[in-house]
């Protein structure tokens, strides 16, 4: 075998491989790139799932037919002036979306420079990059791609349905979205519109929290506590649930570092650590968390796909994601989120559909017995209207006073429900212990 250098559209179609993995990868580069060129409104249109078309237009500040023609070619970029790999402060940097997007599918860029009087544009076919000609385009840059992965057709069976590539591609533009809530975005699948987010107006707090609201759903935005912390240099923002709202996946955790969206192993630890006693194992809470450091102390040179970051520090950036959450769960007390506090009050309405009392067995009592003993006396009579028909009235018995259960922050245990849950009172109110996350505690 001889030693030989590969063909450059050989190498772009490599590069593809690891850059453009499925079409949501290609929607992610290309409105990563009308972020870094500063646009107010964004419009992505995805047919067939990525498949035959991706296009995505921007009001940014374009390109010059000579930049145009810069563009397609591999490691060309404007985002790293000093070529300081440690001062990154855009979302792209490696100059390798364009050449490898065009490498594998049919690609046409058109872009007018802002001040400019033409606009200019240039089709990528299969690697095989044309002439530049005279186009009509406003002010900014619009990028179709067709056809993908024609060049490339072993990687056409490896994508989902339809409908699975679009709520990805739906799911990359959630995230850059809630990262830049000044950014009006849109998106459609040709023939109807899926998405529409305004720019959010006001401060940055009160833009997120709006940006969130509209991702994530009323609940979230009325239900978020902020965060706002800073440690040595770091500064934590964002919001996050309060424990009762909370979902069976961790799909409503969205991560973000100096504005860019990642998926990483130290901060979805550091979030399920600082919840880790308000909710059960199987249950995740919905978080959005915004870190902004200095450049040097986060290496996002990690992947060609930069969803991966590595930190300088990452013990202080852990312990900052966990004290803030703590304090602001802390903070909240036992507060509910309306959702579920809605629901609870539902469950009293004339009409509404009670919930069967079944007493305990004699072996599964340990702990609600010890919880009693622990907290105040129990009472020997059971709460009124839960005994079975069948069951004898019970004895009478002293009620325990208020003033043993004022001192106590679980109150007076008065009675235990399908053998899961302790029903205490307090002074104002009651307390609903799962003796099963109590008994985990204790040990």
């Amino acid at each position: 075998m001889t030693l030989r250098l590969l063909p450059p559209g050989l190498v772009n179609r490599i590069a593809a491989g690891e850059v453009v993995e499925r079409p949501a990868a290609a929607v992610k580069e290309l409105v990563e790139n009308a972020i870094d060129a500063g646009a107010r409104h964004i419009d992505i249109v995805v047919r067939d799932g990525g498949r035959t078309l991706i296009a995505v237009s921007d009001d940014g500040q374009g390109m010059t037919r000579d930049e145009l023609v810069l563009a397609v070619e591999r490691h060309a970029t404007s985002k790293l002036p000093d070529d300081d790999l440690v001062d990154i402060r855009h979302l792209g940097f490696r100059g390798e979306a364009l050449p490898s997007i065009g490498a594998v599918s049919r690609m046409t860029i058109a872009s007018r420079a802002r001040g400019a009087s033409e606009a200019w544009s240039l089709t990528v076919d299969g690697g095989v990059k044309g002439a530049p000609m005279p186009a009509a385009q406003p002010a900014g840059t619009r990028v179709e791609v067709r056809d993908l992965f024609f060049a490339t057709p072993a990687r056409l069976k490896f994508l989902k349905a339809e409908r699975t590539e679009l709520q990805h591609a739906l799911d990359v533009v959630h995230r850059l979205a809630m990262a830049h809530p000044g950014i009006a975005f849109t998106l459609s699948d040709g023939a109807r519109e899926l998405l529409r987010l305004a720019a959010a107006q006001g401060d940055l707090l009160d833009a997120r929290l709006a940006r969130l609201g509209a991702v994530m759903g009323r609940d979230f935005a009325q239900n978020a506590l902020p965060l706002d912390a800073v440690r040595e240099g770091i500064r934590l923002a964002g919001h996050a649930g309060v424990p009762t709202l909370n979902r069976g996946t961790a799909q409503h955790q969205y991560l973000f570092v100096n504005g860019r969206p990642v998926r990483d192993r130290l901060l979805v630890g550091a979030v399920r650590g600082a919840y880790q006693d308000f909710l059960a194992r199987d249950r995740h809470p919905m978080v959005a968390l915004f870190l902004e450091l200095p450049p040097e102390a986060v290496d996002v040179n990690v992947h060609p796909a930069k969803a991966e970051v590595r930190f300088r520090d990452p013990g202080l950036v852990r312990g900052l994601i966990v004290g803030a959450l703590k304090h602001a769960l802390a903070e909240a007390g036992h507060r509910a989120s309306t959702t579920v506090a809605g629901a609870a009050l539902g469950a009293f309405r004339p009409g509404a559909a009670t919930m069967p009392y079944r007493p305990s067995a004699a072996g599964s009592r340990g702990l609600y017995e010890s919880a009693a003993a622990y907290q105040a006396p129990l009472a020997t009579g059971t709460l009124a209207g839960l005994a079975e028909p069948s069951a004898p009235p019970p004895a009478a018995a002293p009620e325990t006073p208020l003033s043993a259960a004022e001192t106590h922050p679980l109150g007076a245990a008065r009675a235990q429900v399908h053998e899961t849950y302790i029903v205490a009172q307090t002074a104002d109110g009651i307390v609903i212990v799962d003796q099963h996350a109590a008994h985990e505690r204790l040990v």
